[in-house]
């Protein structure tokens, strides 16, 4: 898995969009180029940019990902994600209105535990609160930070400004990860006095090309990513009298899918012995795993369905918007 959890719950990358030219463009894709929030928070609209297919109003995960029409139009933010030197995801403008928050919560779906995201907002004001755990910064216009979104986090605005952030959903890539390993902590006791971000200056005359996600969802989940999740989610699981029969079923759940995995793969007639095998484990630990939380205040059980057991088989998988009633229900 990715780094889930960020040493620190925040990290300012080393670079500095032109956030008024941004704001221009922003305002030029007009009123009706928003949306309401998929989740109908009060308050909060988003812009889509990159999504499955380029159709902005395509809210599935499936790839391949591409630039909606609203980006094609809008040079200096396609510059801005070109930029970060990563493989973008789903990449939207997020729009937050005074006194509107999001309220606390922390990313669980599988999407997202491969995925960092990036914030850079771009109207904004000293009153926007980002709060991620314990600790909380205020987001500069032009900045471009990453964060832990494992932790419980949530943004607060004030009566202000009607917040607008670029948000990109990322498994990076070899620039971006050298922007992060440069970047500036939150909180750290590091010395940052002779830190600075580089300015980043639009080129009106540059179009380059974007590294675009062609794969999301396995097919099949791997043995050995079902080991790797569980481990990690057992981990960061707090005590409780459940946690060794759990653990007894986790190793029994990856020998036995490992065994399958080595007769069938991926191929289409194994998915009916996946699904049976899958679906035992669930049964198996629904009632050991509903009780414990985790460290981050998250319920196991449910973490387990939205991280791994609902996208184990792909075809299944309510993330891709395909027979979401074989979705499970914590």
């Amino acid at each position: 898995m990715k780094d889930l959890k960020l040493p620190n719950a925040f990290v300012q990358l080393p670079l500095r969009f032109d956030a008024q030219r941004l704001a221009e463009e922003v305002a030029a894709l007009g009123e009706d180029t928003w949306r309401p929030h998929p989740q109908n928070f009060p308050g909060n609209a988003m812009l889509p940019l990159i999504a499955s297919n380029g159709e902005a109003g395509n809210e599935s995960f499936a790839p391949p990902m591409q630039p909606t029409p609203a980006l094609h139009a809008s040079p200096c933010l396609w510059q801005t994600v070109a930029t970060l030197g990563a493989t973008l995801g789903r990449t939207r403008l997020m729009r937050l209105d005074g006194k509107a928050e999001v309220t606390p919560h922390a990313d669980q779906g599988y999407y997202w535990a491969e995925r960092t995201r990036v914030h850079i907002p771009i109207v904004t004001a000293p009153d926007v609160r980002f709060i991620c755990g314990e600790s909380e910064v205020h987001m500069a216009a032009g900045e471009c930070w990453i964060f832990d979104t494992w932790r419980i986090h949530q943004v607060i605005n004030g009566p202000t400004v009607r917040r607008i952030h670029l948000v990109i959903d990322t498994v990076g890539g070899a620039r971006f990860w050298d922007f992060a390993a440069k970047g500036r902590a939150h909180p750290s006791n590091a010395d940052y006095t002779r830190w600075a971000a580089r300015e980043v200056a639009f080129q009106s005359d540059a179009r380059p090309d974007l590294v675009l996600e062609n794969v999301s969802i396995p097919e099949v989940m791997t043995p050995w990513e079902i080991e790797s999740r569980l481990g990690f989610l057992l981990s960061e699981s707090t005590n409780h009298p459940n946690m060794d029969k759990l653990r007894d079923h986790a190793a029994i759940f990856v020998r036995d899918w490992r065994g399958l995995w080595a007769q069938f793969g991926i191929g289409a007639q194994g998915k009916a012995h996946y699904r049976a095998r899958r679906d035992a484990f669930v049964a198996a630990v629904r009632p050991l795993a509903a009780p414990i939380t985790l460290l981050n205040e998250l319920n196991l059980f449910n973490a387990i369905l939205a991280g791994l057991c609902n996208v184990i088989i792909g075809e299944d998988s309510p993330v891709q918007g395909r027979n979401r009633a074989n979705a499970y229900v914590g």
